[in-house]
């Protein structure tokens, strides 16, 4: 198998796992945040300065790496790990959520998806078997299956037919994936309904892939909806294989993740923020940019030790973000990604410790979350 998880430990309190993903670029400590690297690089960081902060698996995107520079030129570099110059694992998504979400027009048949580029306006066609081809040409650790992933809200009916449509998908995603050195996770959809949710595990998991997704969540819903969709779908997936909840990257809904049994998760969140000044801080979230800041000489965040919090101030860091200096974006992208890597350490720690739920209290006490906050 391209990859196996090793499970490590439960934790009494919490029932979260800590675990390993092993892969043939190297292994991942799970519960795991990846951050994300669009178009094979996460925003204005080098690898040095992610692997500096220990990023153990990053994620790069299949539709816009297709769009630009197209995935035989990446086939040609050798294959996205040394196109980037990055020798960790990594993970690239299917491209589907990008059809459906950047592509105004776009036309969904039981082939695939025709659509506009974004970049260009050039129509374009993905299908499984395309999205397979791009993804084995690109050459990450971890593939996807080319799913549907239908917005919310959305009827019953329409989400009933779209899980069909993503189960039918997967088939034909295993039929067309080439290469023994991927491992290709199927995902699971079915909206916000619990039955539908249910019967595309149930489907997915007869297709025996060597790990599980669930995406379309964390696209609008309330978070205690997405922890009810995580309650009755988790367990329900195999206990031998990595569990990826896509696209979902604030603190507490990592925290809250990791007990309901979540391996995997990504997100841009901690790069877009960093791009407006905001920072994420271990008394909650920080708007560097707020003129309150203009003469404050400490660091971000006093608990942090991280190369900008050790190196830099409030003040110089707002100076750059006014200037729109590239380097204040860069100072703030280090931050807030070596601030959630952090976290991450923080949980496995905590589950080996059989203080999950103690650690998830504290945390949000310190970091002001609550019902009504916006989590980051």
């Amino acid at each position: 198998m391209a990859i196996t998880y090793e499970l490590i430990k439960v934790c009494k309190q919490s029932g979260a796992r800590l675990g390993k993903v092993h892969t043939p670029h190297g292994s991942f400590d799970t519960p795991a945040f990846m951050p994300v690297g669009t178009q094979a690089t996460v925003k204005t960081m080098s690898p040095e300065e992610l692997q500096s902060m220990d990023a153990q698996i990053i994620l790069s995107n299949t539709y816009h790496l297709f769009l630009r520079p197209g995935h035989e030129i990446v086939a040609e570099a050798g294959g996205l790990h040394r196109f980037m110059n990055w020798d960790r694992p990594i993970l690239t998504d299917s491209g589907g959520f990008q059809v459906f979400s950047l592509s105004d027009i776009r036309k969904i048949t039981e082939e695939g998806v025709q659509f506009r580029s974004h970049i260009s306006g050039e129509k374009l066609f993905i299908s499984p078997e395309k999205a397979m081809e791009i993804q084995n040409a690109l050459g990450a650790d971890i593939i996807m299956a080319f799913d549907e992933c239908p917005p919310y809200p959305a009827e019953y009916d329409y989400v009933r037919k779209s899980l069909e449509l993503t189960t039918r998908w997967a088939e034909r995603c295993l039929k067309s994936h080439k290469r023994t050195d991927q491992a290709l996770f199927g995902i699971i959809q079915g909206g916000m309904f619990a039955d539908l949710r249910k019967q595309s595990a149930r489907e997915l998991l007869a297709l025996d892939f060597p790990g599980y997704a669930l995406g379309g969540l964390s696209v609008g819903e309330p978070k205690p909806l997405m922890y009810e969709v995580l309650e009755e779908t988790v367990p329900l997936l195999p206990t031998t294989k990595p569990r990826y909840l896509m696209g979902v990257g604030s603190p507490d809904a990592l925290v809250e993740g990791a007990i309901r049994g979540i391996d995997m998760f990504d997100c841009v969140l901690p790069t877009r923020i960093a791009r407006n000044g905001t920072t994420m801080t271990s008394k909650g979230r920080l708007v560097v940019r707020n003129a309150n800041f203009a003469r404050d000489f400490t660091p971000l965040d006093e608990n942090c030790d991280c190369y900008t919090c050790r190196n830099y101030t409030k003040a110089y860091i707002r100076h750059l973000i006014k200037a729109d200096e590239t380097f204040g974006i860069r100072l703030t992208t280090y931050h807030n990604l070596h601030f959630l890597l952090q976290l991450m350490r923080d949980v496995r720690q905590a589950i080996m410790d059989d203080r999950l739920l103690d650690f998830r209290d504290q945390f949000f006490a310190d970091y002001g979350i609550d019902e009504n906050s916006k989590g980051f």
